[in-house]
């Protein structure tokens, strides 16, 4: 298939594909004399795996060496980057319930001042708080 009609059925861009190609992550195949590149059931597999990687929060760098590690035989290395993951989706997770609990603690303040005074939330922001 062409680039355009592989990027149509990943459902990506085309643009996507040939960033893969310059990081490394995908070949650029060969152009026969004449031809236009051709691409197989290969290069989309290795699209949706880069795809569904990066759905999971892995970084390119990460997906490039979790590429690396794709002939079966790595399964530990493997395990072992997903568990760096989880912990770093983890520690993501905590942030994001400190967040959750500081902005409702804020909202909370505004709705509770009804006299023509300064926002809590705006002062807070600002540091005046």
């Amino acid at each position: 298939m062409t680039i355009g009609a592989l990027a149509t059925e990943a459902q990506v861009n085309v643009e996507t594909i040939r960033f893969y190609q310059r990081k490394g992550l995908m070949h650029d195949p060969n152009r026969p004399l004449g031809s236009v590149r051709r691409y197989g059931a290969a290069d989309l597999g290795r699209v949706r795996f880069i795809k569904s990687a990066q759905r999971l929060s892995f970084s390119l760098d990460e997906i490039s060496q979790l590429l690396k590690l794709e002939d079966g035989t790595h399964c530990n290395e493997a395990r072992e980057q997903a568990q760096h993951k989880l912990i770093d989706v983890r520690a993501k997770l905590a942030d994001l319930q400190r967040i959750e609990t500081a902005l409702a603690n804020l909202i909370d303040r505004c709705c509770a001042v009804r006299a023509n005074i300064r926002c809590p939330l705006i002062a807070t922001l600002q540091g005046a708080d």
